[in-house]
């Protein structure tokens, strides 16, 4: 596991968050010219790729239940801090970035990653199949962390408009964090059975899920690694988002393209991961990446950005429209009967992905 493919990916995932700490310091304060705007966003990408295969290796090492948490704290970090720096230089309009960027994750997550990973798996093996257990207790948790801080907000009337007061914000925090919690100790201690990849008969076990943890010494090199790309996620961030939000002004697009974009760019390597597992027919191990990412991507950054919210300047609006309220319940049902059966077929895959079209789509054309 740690040889042959993984020596290659060691190699760039070195590099890369390297390249990025220079290209933030190069491009720190400085306004920059489109070519360079580029090359920083590209090393941005890297660095996000980067810093989740050094967490996966960390994660290898240090074995359940802390490496589950490993790979979706780094993931979090990432997401948290791209919001807060856009929000602390984009003024009034940074309102609704939080919200948009995990009303984002979550659709993405819940339609695109299960939708693409359906399809996948239908094809190699006509059948997709997984614990209902595990992946209803784990869609439960998600739609109910989404209802309560995106769309509860909508209809509180302590405060006019889609706002939390700050006693309501602090609750839906705290509450989203012990869910969190919850969910994970399920996932990894109780009934970690739940989530396990269900084996047909006669099929072969994946040996990656035996590979040997890798050495003491390259976990803490990765440690490093992961320390040095997140903090040049977040810098390059800062210096690519003036163009960012200049780019979705200057087409007519509506601010919530700039959420879409964050939350794209931080789920695009479990998006890949979960395509990998469920090409090797493992569709349980890509629910988890998925239902996982949605529930860390609510469950820990709705409590950071709260936080964060006491010394960031203006306001915080969670609450969403009617639109996406209604492709979120959608979303809801939908998957409530992909998973109920414990198998799911193109159909399935081919409904999600349709759903997921129809947020991308409206999140440009409202």
């Amino acid at each position: 596991m740690w040889t042959g493919t993984r020596a290659l990916m060691a190699r760039w995932t070195t590099w890369a968050p390297v390249a990025a700490a220079v290209a933030l310091v190069l491009g720190w304060g400085r306004a920059l010219p489109a070519f360079a705007v580029v090359v920083v966003a590209l090393c941005l990408v890297g660095a996000v790729l980067a810093a989740v295969h050094h967490a996966e290796v960390v994660a290898h090492r240090v074995g359940e239940p802390f490496g589950s948490l490993v790979l979706a704290v780094a993931v979090t970090v990432i997401e948290v801090g791209l919001i807060v720096t856009l929000m602390a230089g984009g003024g009034a309009k940074a309102s609704t970035y939080a919200r948009d960027t995990v009303f984002a994750a979550v659709m993405i997550a819940c339609n695109g990653i299960v939708g693409l990973s359906l399809l996948v798996a239908s094809l190699r093996t006509r059948i997709a199949v997984f614990h209902a257990e595990g992946s209803g207790g784990a869609l439960a948790t998600v739609c109910t962390l989404a209802t309560m801080t995106l769309v509860v907000p909508t209809f509180t009337t302590s405060r006019p408009g889609p706002e939390f007061t700050p006693a309501q914000l602090a609750f839906a925090a705290v509450a989203s964090l012990c869910l969190y919690g919850l969910f994970v100790a399920v996932q990894t201690v109780r009934h970690r059975d739940y989530f396990l990849p269900v084996v047909r008969d006669g099929q072969e076990t994946d040996p990656d899920e035996h590979a040997p943890p890798p050495a003491v010494r390259q976990t803490w090199w990765s440690a490093a690694l992961l320390f040095v790309a997140l903090v040049a996620v977040v810098g390059d961030a800062k210096v690519v988002s003036p163009t960012i939000e200049e780019g979705v002004e200057s087409a007519g697009l509506p601010t919530s393209v700039v959420g879409v974009v964050i939350a794209l760019m931080v789920l695009m390597p479990e998006t890949l991961a979960a395509v990998r597992a469920a090409r090797r027919d493992r569709m349980q191990t890509s629910f988890n990446l998925a239902y996982g990412s949605a529930i860390a991507s609510i469950g820990l950054t709705i409590p950071a950005i709260a936080l964060a919210s006491v010394w960031l300047p203006g306001s915080l609006i969670l609450g969403e429209d009617a639109t996406h309220m209604v492709l979120l319940a959608l979303t809801a049902v939908v998957s409530v009967l992909t998973l109920v059966p414990g198998r799911a077929t193109l159909l399935q895959g081919g409904v999600h992905l349709v759903l997921f079209a129809a947020f991308v789509f409206l999140s440009f054309s409202p």
